[in-house]
């Protein structure tokens, strides 16, 4: 399996658990805050694309043998590139954030495939990398992102789930109800 290859099924399987870790949650429970620290699942899905899109335009600079100055401060110092994602990127729309999810993970699929194995694995190749391989850095920024946000996100999927499921099995329909009502009509007019 070609290093490519498996940076791509490495991405694949980390938004396939992120997708079904949301799956059954409504909008309401996605736009919950302090899910994830204080953030929602939506700034959790939000702060994800920004870093795959902050990926995006470190492998264009690279392709132009330009250094991705701003992705490489973003991974020498996460926490204030997350301070500053959260100041600009609170309370999107939730059809947006999910457009973009999809959109920046094409273009990080996509750009990838510019790369050849030697451009992924080479720690000489990139000058702007500062002596580390492509591979070292991609390996730092979407996946691991996901990974990191996945235990809380999956924790509340259970509990939220479990709560509304249990609303669900509670709730009587009203088919069981219209009869018992005619019944008692029935019993009061003879």
């Amino acid at each position: 399996m070609t290093t490519l290859e498996l940076l791509l099924d490495t991405l694949d399987d980390s938004r396939e658990r992120l997708l079904v870790a949301i799956e059954p949650l409504d909008d309401e429970a996605l736009l919950e805050k302090n899910v994830v620290d204080e953030w929602s699942i939506s700034d959790v899905l939000t702060n994800i694309t920004a870093w795959e899109s902050e990926l995006v335009t470190g492998l264009m600079k690279l392709d132009q043998n330009k250094r991705p100055g701003k992705l490489m401060d973003a991974l020498a110092d996460p926490a204030a590139y997350d301070r500053a994602f959260t100041n600009a990127m609170q309370d999107r729309d939730l059809d947006q954030v999910f457009e973009d999810l999809q959109l920046v993970r094409i273009q990080v699929e996509d750009w990838l495939s510019e790369f050849s194995e030697r451009d992924l694995t080479n720690p000489k190749r990139f000058r702007g990398l500062d002596g580390r391989t492509l591979r070292s850095v991609i390996a730092q920024t979407p996946y691991p992102r996901e990974e990191k946000f996945l235990p809380a996100i999956e924790a509340f999927s259970q509990v939220w789930y479990r709560a509304h499921e249990t609303m669900t099995d509670n709730t009587i329909p009203l088919t069981t109800i219209e009869p018992l009502i005619q019944e008692e009509n029935n019993d009061g007019t003879n």
